[in-house]
């Protein structure tokens, strides 16, 4: 039989319930379950859905509990993010980083399990241009992905990049990748507005995982003006590592050392190694769903020239969930910005939006 003070406090417990649950039952909360410890030590990323017919705050839970897909249970607490609404049937991701286990951990059969992987079968899609089909999950992120203006004789630059992996499955060839970046360089201030260059960059190259943070590649690269009188040519082979350092509350440092050798026929561009050099060093400093500030440097020790590039990103959903992208700054000085100026001296700034980056 409750006791009397338990009685006094149902009518309370059951109009908190009322209020509460109209909400709740509108937000649904998604993690994407790690394979282990190790794997949330990066962070994990849980959707928010709204499940109801009207816009609600993206009021998330400080903490939760995850199972990994090895039975480990742990503690997970949100990162720090600006407000956001989420409009029906949206969401919005949001990053938690573990700060202790949860219990014992219980057998990987009693855990939940992860969906089937994505199949490597193709993707059909509908549009208004009618039917396409691809391997969608073949593709990945390669270089950033943006469109760029500058004030002047700067113009504008337009650059997309993707990465395929030709083959699937156990063998040493799910390693193979194949890249292309395009980058064009149009002087819109020109009278007709003409392109002033293009830039052609096809490779073909080996990328390797080395423990849960490193990645190393090696491979080929061309890059060309593709023209066929004055053709500028560069045949490269190059070796690449690639280093995430995980710096606490949704920061990371990455870095990217590479090496290269030129071989081939160069056209008309034979002394690019003395302004390309052999060697750049990528360091990027990033906040999850915030601020990217990216730094590549390269040049030849020997003569002195060389150039830096800097890349500064900020998503745009900070502004409103409902946009996609990211507000960048971006300046360069040295040489050779394109391959048709690899001898000339130049700096540039420009604004714009990143689809990637």
């Amino acid at each position: 039989m409750p006791s009397h003070a338990a009685m006094r406090r149902l009518p309370i417990l059951i109009a908190s319930l009322l209020v509460a649950t109209p909400a709740a039952a509108q937000l649904r909360t998604v993690p994407v379950q790690p394979a282990d410890e190790a794997a949330t030590l990066r962070g994990v990323d849980v959707y928010l859905i709204n499940e109801g017919t009207d816009t609600q705050p993206a009021e998330a839970p400080r903490q939760i509990e995850v199972t990994a897909a090895d039975g480990t249970r742990l503690i997970l607490e949100r990162v720090p993010a600006p407000d956001r609404t989420i409009p029906p049937g949206g969401f919005v991701r949001l990053r938690y980083v573990p700060v202790a286990h949860a219990g014992t951990a219980v057998p990987p059969a009693a855990a939940w399990q992860p969906a089937p992987a994505a199949s490597e079968g193709e993707t059909v899609v509908a549009s208004s241009t009618g039917s396409s089909a691809t391997f969608l999950d073949r593709f990945a992120l390669h270089e950033p992905n943006y469109a760029a203006w500058g004030p002047d004789e700067t113009g504008i630059k337009l650059q997309f990049s993707f990465a395929f992996k030709p083959f699937a499955g156990e063998s040493p060839l799910r390693h193979l990748r194949f890249a292309y970046t395009q980058s064009m360089y149009w002087a819109i201030a020109a009278p007709s507005g003409p392109i002033r260059s293009t830039d052609y960059s096809p490779e073909l190259y080996f990328e390797i995982p080395a423990g849960d943070t490193t990645q190393l590649a090696f491979g080929y690269r061309h890059d060309s003006n593709g023209r066929d009188k004055g053709s500028k040519d560069v045949n490269r082979i190059f070796a690449r590592v690639e280093q995430r350092i995980d710096i606490g509350e949704g920061w990371r440092l990455d870095l990217a050392p590479m090496a290269w050798f030129y071989f081939a026929d160069q056209g008309t561009a034979q002394d690019i190694e003395a302004y390309r050099g052999y060697t750049s060093l990528t360091a990027a400093i990033s906040q999850v769903d915030g601020v990217k500030l990216a730094l590549t440097g390269r040049g030849n020790f020997d003569t002195g020239k060389g150039a830096v590039e800097a890349f500064l990103s900020w998503p745009l959903s900070r502004i409103d969930s409902r946009l996609g992208g990211y507000a960048f700054v971006q300046g360069f000085t040295g040489y050779g910005e394109w391959i048709d100026s690899y001898d000339v001296n130049d700096t540039q700034v420009r604004f714009g939006i990143a689809f990637t980056r």
